[in-house]
């Protein structure tokens, strides 16, 4: 559905140039949700801009349903950015018109009747959870409500995917998962591909299937939800983290475990202890459900005398990762 490749965008400050994405490659199948988090100048908003073309990059490649954009006339351009629904921080709503008003703006662009634009609008309306506010200028509409409006907005074209920058970081946590939920929902009726830039992990593990972390330009970790959390890497610590006063109390190997599916609610600790015959120190724990599987993340001391290589390959057997973190 949307495929990177090997994408760059520099820009010159006098006689600088600045490299704000630098070889980003990423694929992103039809009907999932893929997050793209990073800090603050990592390149979000300037991946957000080339991926609609908005800005031209240096080099490399955008393809939307097997179409690279970087290479079609004006014309092209403007039919294929129509296919794609953006969803902003801020819902940047026009104050003189109403709910149903703004959510038509798209399609009196593309010239449709009023009587299309008016059945059209109703359905979003409805699919949005809108109805009832459909005469109410933004002034009247909460910030949810009014982010409801510019993803019904973003909908109105019929787009394959939908780029949502940043979309509730200007929203309080209740109004944040009812947003959410309603993206979800609307990629399960509507087979959506969505793409989410945020800077919050949260965001991520509650609706993502994959997800990408954005660093200097550069996407460094990348896959599956339950990939990256299994590989141990970056990503994986800020999706399943553990408290920072997570410390050894006493002598020891420590133990990291990473587990999922029906694994994670298993007695792991019990059954160590049980087999070896030795007492178990748990340090930390965190259970997560991240989209439709559940993940446990562990830090266990061992007694000094444990056979630390029995144990991990009794976990191993078990479908656990566990790597030693210290003694």
């Amino acid at each position: 559905m949307i495929s990177v490749t090997d994408l760059r965008k520099v820009y010159r400050q006098g006689n600088r140039e600045v490299v704000a994405l630098d070889g980003v490659t990423m694929d992103v199948p039809q009907g999932s949700i893929h997050g793209i988090i990073g800090h603050s100048g990592a390149g979000k908003s300037t991946l957000v801009r080339c991926l609609t073309l908005l800005d031209r990059p240096t080099s490399g490649s955008v393809a939307l349903n097997g179409k690279d954009l970087t290479n079609v006339s004006d014309k092209e351009l403007l039919t294929a950015r129509r296919r794609i629904g953006m969803v902003f921080q801020h819902a940047n709503l026009f104050d003189s018109r109403t709910t149903e008003e703004n959510v038509a703006f798209p399609l009196e662009l593309t010239g449709q009747s009023k009587e299309e634009r008016a059945k059209k609008v109703q359905d979003l309306l409805r699919l949005t959870g809108l109805t009832d506010f459909a005469k109410a200028y933004p002034s009247q509409l909460s910030g949810g409500q009014r982010q409801r409006v510019g993803i019904a907005r973003a909908l109105a074209a019929d787009p394959d995917v939908l780029l949502c920058d940043e979309p509730t970081s200007a929203l309080d946590p209740r109004t944040t998962e009812e947003i959410l939920d309603l993206i979800r929902s609307l990629r399960d009726r509507l087979n959506i591909t969505v793409l989410v830039i945020t800077h919050e992990m949260h965001v991520v593990k509650r609706i993502c299937d994959s997800v990408s972390l954005l660093e200097g330009g550069k996407i460094v970790e990348s896959g599956a939800l339950s990939e990256v959390v299994s590989a141990g890497g970056r990503l994986s610590e800020a999706v399943l983290p553990l408290p920072g006063n997570a410390a050894s109390i006493a002598e020891g190997p420590i133990l990291e475990l990473l587990y999922s599916g029906d694994q994670a609610y298993s007695p792991v600790i019990s059954a160590i202890t049980k087999t070896f015959g030795i007492d178990v120190n748990v340090l930390a724990g965190s259970i997560e459900e991240l989209g439709t599987n559940k993940f446990a993340h562990l830090r266990l001391q061992l007694d000094p005398s444990t056979d630390v290589d029995a144990v991990l390959q009794f976990l191993t057997d078990r479908g656990i990762s566990a790597t030693v973190k210290g003694a």
